[in-house]
């Protein structure tokens, strides 16, 4: 069975190169290719491949967004495609990942592949997620929280900046009144956003600590949190130590 391969790159060039080298390996079928974050998102998300060709510098949806958006085990092998500079590369040598910097010769490329095709074999995913998501926190200076949530409305996917929801409930996060599906459960997505700016106050809600107005004593521990477009939450006994902190950020 050949090895099904995407190629992200906001470069039509840099994409045909690509493909042109994987026409000549007979183990290798290229099965999608996209020019940007937002079109690979939601390609990667509906058939993940073997073997992703990933530029890391694109506009608004860069590499590193790609896969916090789909999770990096969704593919079991990443070589990414980079003009960074050498200091910046040390980042994936420190992880022992794989990249091609541009512009790369035919010899650098056959040795990438060849490294990936050895990868695909051994099938050494859980190892892999794990350098991919040390990568992540070493080269984002935000350190590796979301930006951006992926939603999904019908046959497309929306993309909401984390600044912009106003609370989250399980299942669903709320954007100026609008209520959006969430595919991840909330366990998982309070542990990928800034608690800086993200507060868990029930086991089922999630809170922009920007977007609290006031914190209301309730009964039994219990605490009503409103928002500045008047919805009221309630918080859970167990959550207040977190509301605590709220009150102490915004006193």
């Amino acid at each position: 069975m050949p090895i099904r391969a995407a190629i992200v790159d906001d470069e039509p060039l840099a994409r045909r190169r690509i493909r042109n080298l994987l026409n000549e390996a007979p183990d290798v079928e290229v099965v999608a290719e996209c020019a940007n974050g937002k079109d690979a998102i939601e390609s990667l998300e509906a058939s993940p491949p073997d073997l992703l060709f990933l530029d890391i510098q694109m506009p608004e949806i860069d590499g590193f967004d790609v896969l916090q958006a789909i999770g990096v085990g969704r593919v079991p092998a990443v070589i990414f495609v980079t003009a960074y500079d050498q200091f910046a590369l040390r980042a994936f040598e420190a992880h022992a990942l794989d990249y091609l910097l541009k512009p790369f010769d035919d010899d650098r490329f056959g040795a990438a592949l060849e490294r990936a095709r050895e990868r695909i074999r051994q099938q050494q995913g859980g190892d892999l997620d794990r350098r991919l998501q040390a990568l992540l926190e070493n080269v984002r200076g935000d350190h590796g929280y979301l930006r951006r949530l992926v939603v999904p409305s019908g046959h497309r996917s929306i993309f909401i900046r984390t600044e912009h929801i106003d609370w989250i409930e399980a299942e669903r996060n709320h954007v100026g009144g609008r209520a959006h599906l969430l595919r991840e459960n909330l366990t998982h997505i309070a542990s990928v956003l800034d608690p800086a700016t993200f507060c868990r106050i029930h086991r089922s809600t999630i809170v922009n600590i920007d977007r609290i107005q006031t914190v209301e004593a309730l009964f039994h521990g219990e605490y009503q949190v409103v928002l500045q477009d008047g919805t009221k939450l309630t918080s859970g006994r167990s959550y207040r130590r977190n509301l605590y902190a709220i009150m102490g950020k915004k006193s």
